[in-house]
């Protein structure tokens, strides 16, 4: 007999506005446990230093995390110039120091060349895996790597202010898989000078706003209240990206068994990923073919 998960069987989205000097980790246990929820997860790490959106999954709303992860999402932050550092951010030993400061205008030149396609190789302080081990863990026993550089795409890369000689404060929206400090770190070494991250916060991601986070002092005052279920987004805000196709009841039944179920008219494309709604409710995401859409992931209500 299969054993029966602890906790609730809630689902949706929270947007919690995480604070520094905690690990996503921590802030998705913290939510689980106020929530009494059988399953959650998060969608995209935030570094233990930065701040800002961290979306927290429940239960089936889990199942919509991929999609989340593979959206653009937007970072504020800090380079601090003349200074590298071993982990690329403002807790780590420096390592070099110069004293060439560039101009604004050498800046704004030598930003071209993140956006777009771009190569990026992940700090040695990082969660890639190396021969089975995570880079952090080998880093901080002093060992060093040549980590893979990896395709990221950078849809936009400006300068927000410039507060003094020795700081620019950018916004950055790109893909998947994005390291800030590798782009403070990779900037600094093209205008001569080095640099690190001062400060990062997310100010996106998808469809979340940090205008929607909930701290974690919330968090804690509200746990295990109806108050704080009502802070709870729909899971099927993690499917914005894909085109939504209606369904009849006959439909829904068909592809909560994991059948092809027949979908209504859309501008969905043959072949494309689609998500399919029965009263608005998600039922299935799959793949739209002649009418039908064929079930990937199947939502239970």
């Amino acid at each position: 007999m299969a054993r029966k998960r602890k906790g609730r069987a809630i689902s949706g989205w929270l947007v919690v506005d995480k604070p520094a000097g905690i690990t996503s980790t921590t802030v998705v246990n913290k939510v689980k446990w106020a929530f009494d929820a059988q399953k959650a997860g998060h969608a995209g790490t935030l570094d233990p230093d930065a701040t800002g959106v961290l979306a927290i999954a429940l239960g089936e709303a889990t199942k919509t995390v991929p999609y989340i992860t593979d959206a653009l999402k937007c970072y504020r932050f800090m380079v601090h110039l003349g200074v590298s550092t071993r982990t690329d951010d403002a807790e780590g030993e420096v390592i070099e120091t110069r004293a060439l400061r560039p101009t604004d205008d050498e800046i704004a030149a030598a930003l071209a060349a993140f956006r777009g396609n771009i190569m990026q190789v992940p700090p040695q302080f990082s969660a890639v895996k190396v021969d089975g081990e995570r880079a952090y863990d080998i880093a901080r026993g002093g060992g060093e790597m040549d980590l893979v550089a990896r395709p990221l795409w950078v849809e936009s890369l400006e300068v927000i202010s410039r507060p003094d000689a020795d700081h620019v404060e950018l916004e950055m929206v790109c893909g998947k898989g994005g390291y800030v400090r590798s782009v403070a770190r990779d900037l600094g070494e093209a205008l001569g000078c080095l640099g690190h991250v001062q400060w990062l916060r997310r100010t996106w991601s998808g469809p979340f706003d940090a205008t929607q986070g909930v701290t974690l002092e919330k968090i804690d005052e509200l746990a295990k209240t109806d108050a704080l279920d009502a802070l709870l987004l729909p899971l099927e805000i993690g499917l914005a990206d894909l085109p939504e196709l209606p369904t009849t009841p006959e439909g829904a039944t068909r592809m909560k068994h994991g059948n092809p179920g027949m979908v209504l008219a859309s501008n969905a494309e043959y072949g494309d990923e689609a998500w399919a709604s029965y009263l608005g409710r998600a039922v299935a995401v799959g793949v739209y073919m002649a009418g039908e859409l064929h079930p990937s992931r199947v939502f239970n209500d």
